[in-house]
C-alpha cells in the first residue's frame, strides 16, 4: 500500500493511496480523519485499507500534485554520518563516532515528490543525499530497541538538501544549510513497516540525470534503525508522524574533485527499496517562470 498527500488541480489538499496506477482519495471516505498524520494517531490503516478496496480511483496519477506525505511533522530529526565509510570521507583521522549526530530540520525546508528543489540566491552550493525516512507510528519515550519496530508506520524516501557553504558558517551548527526553503523533497509516499519486510538490508540510490552517484544499503548502518528510535527517544518524545532521516551514504556532489553541486535543469532520484523513487527538478529559486506546485 502506498499512503501520498496531494493537491487536486482546484487546489483542495487531501491524502490518499495509491491504486492501480491511480489515486483513492481517503478523505471524504474516512470521517474525522483529516490527513495521514491524523490517520497515523488514529491507527487508522485498517480502515485506509478497506476503504481504498472498495472503491474506484478518484484522480490519474497526473492529475495531482504531490506533497510531502506527512504536512506538518511535529519533529523532523536527521541523523548525520551514518554510513560507515562516511567517516572516511572527512579524512579528519577521527575514529567512528560513539553515538550520532543529529539536526533538525523544518517542514518547509521540504518539497514533495515531482515539485522543484530550490537553489537559493545566496549559494550555488545545493547538494544532494538520499535517504531512507522513518515515519513513526505511536509515540513514546526511552523505547527500547527490542521495541522499537513496534513505533515505525512504514518508510519514505528524502532528498535532504544541503546549501554546502552554510553548514559550514559556524563550528558545531549545520543548521542553517539544512533549512532554505524546498532545497529538499521527500516523498513520494509512505509504504507501511508490514510491507517493507527486514530492515537491515535495505538499498538507497540518488541518481542525478540518470548517473548514479550514491548506492549503499542499510546493513552499513553504523547506527540501525532500531538503535536511532531508542536514542531518539532517550531525549525527545516521539509523536505519531515524525521523521527520522536515517543518513546517506558516500557519493554527495561534495565529495567529488572538482565537487558537482546542482544546477538549474538537473534531475534528481532517491529510490528506496520497497518504496519507489523521489523524483525532482532542480530550479533557481527566483526563477519567476515557475509554475509548479511547491
Amino acid at each position: 500500500m502506498k499512503l501520498l498527500s496531494f493537491a487536486a488541480r482546484d487546489g483542495r489538499r487531501s491524502f490518499g493511496a495509491v491504486v492501480d496506477g491511480g489515486v483513492v482519495d481517503l478523505a471524504p471516505r474516512l470521517v474525522g480523519v483529516a490527513d495521514l498524520q491524523a490517520l497515523i494517531a488514529r491507527e487508522g490503516l485498517d480502515a485506509a485499507r478497506a476503504a481504498a478496496r472498495s472503491a474506484p480511483a478518484d484522480y490519474r496519477l497526473d492529475e495531482i500534485a504531490f506533497l510531502p506525505p506527512i504536512a506538518a511533522p511535529e519533529k523532523i530529526f536527521c541523523i548525520g554520518v551514518n554510513y560507515v565509510n562516511r567517516n572516511e570521507e572527512y579524512r579528519d583521522g577521527s575514529e567512528p563516532p560513539q553515538y550520532p549526530s543529529i539536526f533538525l530540520r523544518t517542514p518547509g525546508s521540504l518539497t514533495g515528490h515531482l515539485q522543484p528543489i530550490l537553489r537559493p540566491p545566496e549559494s550555488p552550493q545545493l547538494d544532494y543525499e538520499g535517504e531512507i525516512v522513518l515515519v513513526i507510528d505511536k509515540g513514546g519515550r526511552r523505547i527500547p530497541r527490542a521495541r522499537a519496530r513496534e513505533h515505525v508506520f512504514g518508510l519514505t524516501a528524502m532528498n535532504e538538501g544541503t546549501i554546502r557553504d552554510w553548514v559550514r558558517h559556524a563550528k558545531f551548527n549545520v543548521t542553517q544549510g539544512k533549512n532554505f526553503g524546498s532545497s529538499g523533497a521527500v516523498g513520494p509516499w509512505i509504504v507501511p513497516a508490514a510491507e517493507i519486510g527486514d530492515f537491515g538490508d535495505l538499498r538507497v540510490t540518488t541518481r542525478v540525470n540518470g548517473d548514479q552517484r550514491q548506492h549503499d544499503t542499510t546493513a552499513n548502518l553504523a547506527f540501525p534503525f532500531d538503535y536511532l528510535i531508542e536514542y531518539v527517544s532517550t531525549f525527545a518524545e516521539l509523536r505519531p508522524g515524525d521523521l527520522i532521516a536515517t543518513g546517506t551514504p558516500t557519493g554527495a556532489g561534495a565529495r567529488f574533485t572538482p565537487p558537482r553541486y546542482l544546477v538549474p535543469g538537473d534531475v534528481v532520484e532517491v529510490e528506496v527499496e520497497g518504496v519507489g523513487t523521489l523524483a525532482n527538478t532542480v530550479w533557481d529559486e527566483y526563477d519567476v517562470s515557475r509554475k509548479a506546485l511547491h
